[in-house]
């Protein structure tokens, strides 16, 4: 075994990216991941660069894992899901609470099925909860966890949305670690469990920005990051403008412009008018960067993320990689960000059309002869992307 989690089969019935995400990580570290996709397939693939018919947000969020398609709503697949999940290790779903259980394959069904398995459920509101039922998404959690009033006001800028689902993506890792823990807790104890993820305790949770709101000390907190135009790109520099101001005073040999006599107001002004005439006299990049060393300051280069690949630290680890476009290229993707001493992990493969390993996945989990499964294709139960041909 290379990959820490070689071995381990997990049903992945999640969509979007809350679940998805999950899956993939899971994947990229070995797992033998199969999207469960139902016949409307996945929304996300209608979002970004199409290649071969699979998007770039699909790609993106399914790569490395083996894909069935079975319609939920046919008779008998609620009895194919089953069997299935006799061979389980893990389910993922982030379904409304109340779909599962309409489907007949709530975890207080699985579990008679298979006491072994883990299953993670994630949703907006959680289960059992006041508002569990309500539709979901990223924004909606970004704006109900405060993320959208703080960056507002911070920004002193009108309301708007995140530019990323970090709503989604705190649920996915937060649900990764979930499973693992219960996975290690099954080897004690031989049985699973199901795992309630909210995303709004996910996010709420992973605010690193929340007890100032909870002890109302938002005036205690550092100042606002600086961000300078500079002749070779925006850069930005993290650091208090106080203590910034007074090593490059005591470092870079910058004169104090205020006087006793003073207002702070005034004092404020006039050094932060040193800081920006000095500024121009580090032309280059060069100069720049050997005098935020000298002060020991963190800064940072403001990036286009279109020309990601050319940041020096995500050439040199390759956290960018290609793999088959399906087209007879290549495409770009994230690469898995666990680097192990003794394993391996990482993206393993392109993501599937859907229905693409029914099949394969059915001979090899369950045994199944060709003739049981073109009766589940005849019957409706399995589905495969009418613009790809199983060979």
């Amino acid at each position: 075994m290379t990959y820490p989690l070689e071995g381990l089969k997990i049903l992945d019935f999640s969509r979007v990216v809350a679940g998805p995400f999950a899956g993939r990580m899971l994947a990229d570290l070995g797992a033998d991941v199969v999207k469960v996709e139902p016949p409307d397939g996945d929304v996300t693939r209608y979002w970004g660069k199409n290649i071969a018919n699979i998007s770039g947000y699909f790609h993106h969020q399914n790569a490395g894992k083996r894909n069935i398609c079975i319609d939920l709503r046919a008779e008998g697949s609620t009895d194919l899901v089953k069997q299935l999940v006799s061979e389980a290790d893990i389910l993922i779903e982030n379904y409304r609470p109340d779909v599962m259980q309409r489907l007949g394959i709530a975890y207080e069904d699985l579990k008679q099925v298979n006491p072994r398995l883990v299953m993670l459920s994630i949703s907006g509101f959680g289960h059992n909860g006041p508002e569990s039922r309500r539709a979901t998404y990223a924004p909606i959690i970004h704006a109900e966890a405060g993320l959208m009033h703080r960056m507002a006001k911070r920004n002193n800028a009108p309301l708007n949305g995140l530019p990323l689902s970090v709503a989604d993506t705190n649920a996915s890792l937060h649900g990764l670690i979930g499973i693992l823990s219960a996975i290690i807790m099954r080897d004690k104890t031989g049985l699973g469990q199901h795992i309630d993820i909210a995303m709004i305790d996910t996010t709420v949770a992973t605010d690193d920005q929340m007890h100032y709101d909870l002890d109302g000390s938002q005036d205690t907190g550092p100042l606002a990051d600086e961000i300078w135009e500079m002749p070779f790109g925006t850069m930005l520099i993290t650091t208090d403008f106080r203590l910034l101001f007074r090593l490059m005073v005591s470092e870079l040999g910058l004169q104090d412009p205020a006087t006793g006599q003073m207002a702070l107001d005034e004092k404020i002004k006039a050094r932060r008018a040193a800081v920006t005439k000095f500024t121009t006299t580090l032309d280059t990049r060069e100069k720049f960067e050997d005098a935020m060393k000298k002060v020991n300051i963190a800064w940072g280069e403001i990036r286009d993320p279109a020309n990601i690949e050319k940041q020096i630290t995500i050439k040199s680890r390759d956290s960018i990689v290609q793999v088959d476009d399906r087209a007879g290229g290549t495409r770009p993707i994230t690469q898995s960000p666990y680097r192990f001493s003794n394993a391996e992990s990482g993206v393993r493969g392109p993501a599937s059309h859907r229905g693409e390993h029914n099949t394969e996945i059915l001979e090899q989990w369950l045994g199944n002869s060709n003739a049981e499964i073109d009766k589940l294709s005849d019957s409706g139960v399995l589905i495969f992307d009418a613009d790809w041909k199983p060979g």
